[in-house]
């Protein structure tokens, strides 16, 4: 069954790139090159440490590992994969993997072939990765293999009595790093007990982005000495259907909106939107035109254009995301009304209370912030419009001189209650990275 539906999706995938669908010809594309890579970029004596992730999500991960890795046994090679082009074509000239390529389909012939010609020293595979031909022939061939960072759920199809002998894949791993001690129990029940629970290495990789953010001259100045200001990452159309009608309403806040797109066309289109509800919009891209040089952002002229009436920035390029959330006095998670919401921990870990749609039981640590009173899940714009009024009841003692860069425990005590419960759940759940490095390699 596996293969039969492994073989169809091949199908479908050769099919689409032949009809013009740009992800999968970039797919194609690059299993081709795959071969030509590893032939180049790889000697016998290479023996590579192999990361696979399947997109960004999953490398952001095993990011910290890698980068570890690399600063502390520097003589190792390391060969990064990907499953998705939204994965490889980011992170293609990633500075601390000295090989970068798609991992072809799950074949038997295609993973005798990648292992003949990369042959690893070692696997780790992130999260949910378990392709059952590469498993097989790393078992095979006395290559140990590491799932780091992964999550089980009794609906997982290796835990279905119709698994149609899928679950036996999870045999061919050597060793297992789990969040949590649910997804320890599930694989006990399989008889596997090469279980330890790490947590997950994405807390580390985003305390240390906070660590490393840089300052952000052109949103500084965007928000002048705003008193509130809502950042939402990764947002969706339907995540803006429940969170923007309330800021149609309510004035006095500062908004900057990153949308998980980045397109032009869904730039206009959510300028749009804004426009229709009484809200004037920037973009990033429009601030840097401004900005051409240190001395224009002195200028008078250009405080002026900076600091006039719009209210919402919207950030039209990638990488900004992380850095910009310590400017927020609480932060929007968006993708909870699709498949999934994006990355709470980057939000939290700046002490921020977050919000997020309904799906998000997939997504340990959400569960961890609502458990704690970090985090807050709502379902329509009469629940967000609730949930602010909660959280923005001032204390007795107001602060006349309140920003964006005050304490918010000087005037919103229901915020920073529940900012602090996010920051402690993120210092005290990091640390997955250490305890797998030194599980590994040392």
């Amino acid at each position: 069954m596996y293969s039969l539906v492994l073989y169809v999706y091949m199908l479908a995938v050769n099919l689409a790139a032949l009809f013009g669908n740009k992800k999968a010809r970039l797919m194609v594309r690059g299993h081709r090159n795959t071969w030509r890579i590893l032939r180049e970029k790889i000697s016998p004596d290479d023996r590579p440490v192999w990361f696979h992730a399947a997109s960004l999500g999953e490398f952001e991960q095993g990011r910290v590992l890698m980068e570890r890795l690399k600063r502390e046994q520097p003589e190792r090679k390391i060969l990064l994969t990907f499953f998705s082009p939204s994965g490889y074509e980011v992170r293609k000239d990633y500075e601390f993997a000295d090989v970068v390529c798609y991992l072809p389909f799950d074949t038997m012939l295609n993973a005798r072939k990648f292992l003949r010609l990369a042959h690893p020293a070692l696997a780790i595979f992130i999260k949910y990765e378990f392709w059952a031909a590469y498993l097989y022939q790393c078992h095979r061939r006395g290559v140990p293999v590491y799932s780091v960072s992964s999550i089980f759920r009794p609906s997982q199809i290796f835990f279905r009595w119709y698994n149609c002998g899928y679950g036996y894949v999870l045999r061919w791993v050597t060793h297992f790093f789990v969040q949590n001690e649910a997804s320890k129990e599930l694989l006990a029940s399989k008889g596997l007990t090469n279980v330890t629970v790490t947590g997950d290495t994405r807390l580390d990789r985003v305390v240390q982005i906070k660590d490393n953010a840089q300052p952000l001259p052109l949103v500084e100045k965007f928000l002048g000495d705003a008193p509130k200001v809502f950042i939402a990452g990764s947002s969706w159309p339907p995540d803006e259907d429940v969170y923007l009608p309330y800021f149609a309403k309510e004035k006095g806040w500062k908004l900057i909106i990153a949308t998980h797109e980045v397109n032009e066309e869904r730039t206009e289109k959510l300028r749009a939107r804004l426009a229709e509800l009484g809200l004037n919009a920037l973009t990033y891209s429009a601030l840097k035109e401004n900005a051409l040089s240190a001395d224009s952002m002195k200028s008078d002229s250009m405080e002026s254009d900076l600091m006039k009436s719009d209210s919402v920035l919207l950030i039209d390029c990638f990488g900004l995301l992380s850095s910009i959330y310590r400017y927020a006095t609480l932060a929007y998670i968006g993708g909870g009304f699709g498949g999934g919401i994006h990355n709470v921990p980057e939000a939290a870990v700046y002490g921020l209370p977050v919000v997020f749609g309904p799906n998000n039981h997939k997504f340990q640590e959400a569960q961890d912030l609502l458990h704690c009173g970090g985090a807050f899940q709502v379902e329509t714009p009469a629940d967000f419009a609730d949930l602010m009024q909660r959280l923005l009841t001032k204390s007795a003692e107001k602060n006349g001189s309140e920003s964006h860069l005050t304490p918010p425990d000087a005037t919103y005590p229901a915020i920073a209650a529940a900012g602090r419960a996010s920051a402690a759940y993120i210092v005290a759940s990091s640390g997955a990275a250490d305890k797998i490095y030194r599980a590994i390699f040392v």
